[in-house]
């Protein structure tokens, strides 16, 4: 299976397949219903499942072994106490370009993979690779490990196999080279698998979207002077979690003198009338799909001030014109050459990028403000990348700052805004 045409072949569980353009514009329901189309998972699955095995190939390895939860689920659909694992090793996956895909963990993890078309064999062997669970045996148990991953690699890639690894630990990867094996990074095959969604993805993020946007609501009908910043940022992950959500990826809420400089986590400050609450949503929701959307409020009672329109124009001038850059075919090097560019004096504190990639979380690609980023790297739009486009405005020693964000489908047709929360038009005056 080689390309999203393939994939429509493999399910027939629509007579006709999503567009992307169709699935940017639905939010299915998500309980069992029998007269609705929901989002076909198992599709959605053998989707990313192939982009993998295309990348590993692609890439020249023959196989890849996950350790990291995000890269497992996107593999195979597994969820077991990812945020647990982001810190400490559990469970384990090997994915050959071609042969089973094979699962290492313990329960519940074996219980849920169990239950998997992506996932060939589940097995209990798994061994302890961090130090919390192997302690002073841990190089120990990562010769054991290297042994077992050199079985499967013999198995279904023959000799000299070259294989993938993410964040698997030193002790581990140097184990593994020295049963033979070449390991390399896999971060580029994940990343480049992950880069172009289908139709059922944008369908998840939808999801994500539609629960962001209800937090959004309600911290805009509770915002008021008295409340504290953290008080509101409760209500966000309130929401997430009632619509089947997962977590939050930071604290970025902030108000008045606080949003200047951007970046400060929600604090127990009590927001004052005339202020303005900027926040970054950044949450992980059904399906472990996010939702990267920056919006700005005023707290009433009383009218925004010049200045605070201004600030918040000049955002929404930043977004707005940067997102109409997002055409399949683009360089990296051209949309920043064409990018907004803010008015003397209020584009000295940019955020730190121009707009990022987003999946199951931020990703590749990220593109600096200048091809003369000392961090920069060239590449290209593609239909079915979906994108976050960023911007903070503030003076340097300013009394407030703006932060507004939009995620973004790029299409053949031109790029589809997937965030639906409205802008303020209390705060928007569209002359300057």
């Amino acid at each position: 299976m080689n390309d999203a045409a393939d994939y429509t072949k493999s399910f027939a569980a629509r007579p006709q397949p999503l567009t992307l353009e169709q699935a940017a514009r639905m939010t299915p329901p998500t309980r069992a219903t029998d007269t609705e189309a929901q989002i076909d998972v198992p599709r959605m699955r053998a989707w990313r499942l192939n982009r993998l095995r295309e990348q590993i190939a692609a890439h020249g390895l023959d196989a890849v072994i996950l350790a990291e939860p995000l890269s497992i689920r996107y593999a195979t659909g597994v969820r077991n106490c990812a945020l647990f694992q982001m810190h400490i090793l559990a469970g384990y996956l090997f994915v050959p370009a071609g042969g089973p895909a094979v699962y290492f963990d313990s329960e519940p993890g074996r219980s849920t993979g169990s239950q998997l078309e992506t996932i060939d064999e589940v097995r209990g062997d798994h061994l302890p690779l961090s130090y919390m669970f192997a302690g002073a045996r841990q190089q120990e148990m990562a010769r054991r490990w290297a042994a077992q991953m050199g079985d499967l690699l013999k198995a279904h890639c023959g000799g000299g196999a070259r294989v993938g690894i993410d964040r698997i630990g030193f002790c581990a990867r140097q184990a593994l080279a020295d049963e033979g094996v070449v390991p390399v990074d896999a971060a580029p095959v994940l990343a480049h698998a992950r880069k172009i969604k289908s139709p059922e993805e944008i369908l998840a993020m939808n999801l994500t979207l539609a629960a962001a946007e209800d937090g959004m609501t309600r911290m805009r009908e509770a915002l008021r002077p008295g409340i504290a910043e953290q008080e509101l940022w409760a209500l966000m992950w309130q929401a997430t979690i009632e619509h089947g959500g997962e977590w939050l990826e930071y604290r970025l809420l902030a108000s008045g003198d606080r949003t200047n400089p951007w970046q400060q986590e929600a604090s127990s400050r009590t927001i004052r009338a005339g202020d303005l609450l900027a926040f970054d949503c950044g949450t992980i929701g059904p399906f472990g799909y996010g939702a990267d959307v920056s919006r700005v409020f005023h707290c009433g009672p009383g009218r925004p001030g010049e200045e605070q329109k201004k600030l918040y124009t000049l955002a929404w001038n930043e977004v707005t014109h940067n997102t109409q850059l997002l055409r399949a075919g683009a360089s990296f090097r051209d949309v920043i050459a064409a990018r907004y560019v803010q008015e003397p004096g209020y584009g000295d504190q940019l955020y730190p990028c121009l707009m990022h990639g987003i999946g199951m979380g931020d990703e590749w690609p990220v593109l600096h403000h200048s091809p003369e980023h000392g961090e920069h790297y060239d590449g290209a739009f593609e239909a079915g990348m979906t994108i976050c486009v960023e911007s903070y405005v503030g003076k340097v020693g300013g009394a407030e700052g703006v932060k507004l964000e939009d995620q973004v489908l790029i299409t053949e047709s031109g790029p589809i805004v997937l965030s639906r929360y409205p802008y303020e038009d209390s705060l928007l005056s569209r002359e300057i």
